[in-house]
């Protein structure tokens, strides 16, 4: 069971980003996927999560608006489009695999390593 997260890295305020989760070892249409973010010194905190169709997503009111979940499972990819980030967005972001869509992270168990996210100028 593996999950792969990647796409970030360092993008001025304002600008944007896209994060891929791709999956491999298990069914993973049969699974809601999320993705998560840990800042230095805080919490692991939801972000997005999208239901294992596809059909149904789920985001933090800290990025409503501004970020996009969307899930492939041709590709067995899910992706969360990031747009007019801002520095508080700066965090490591994981994906997580679970039974369904939830911001608990105790109700997913895979969970993929984490990619860096830095907005700053």
């Amino acid at each position: 069971v593996q999950l792969q997260a990647s796409g970030g890295g360092l993008v001025q305020p304002g600008g944007s980003l896209r994060l891929s989760c791709v999956a491999s070892g298990f069914n993973f249409d049969q699974y809601a996927v999320g993705w998560f973010r840990q800042a230095p010194g805080k919490e692991r905190e939801f972000v997005a999560a999208i239901t294992k169709r596809g059909g149904s997503t789920v985001y933090a009111d800290s990025v409503k608006g501004r970020f996009t979940i969307s899930k492939d499972n041709a590709k067995n990819t899910v992706y969360l489009q990031m747009n007019s980030l801002k520095p508080e967005d700066t965090a490591i972001y994981y994906c997580a695999a679970g039974g369904w869509v939830n911001s608990d992270p105790r109700e997913y168990a895979y969970w993929g390593q984490g990619t860096q996210v830095t907005v700053s100028s």
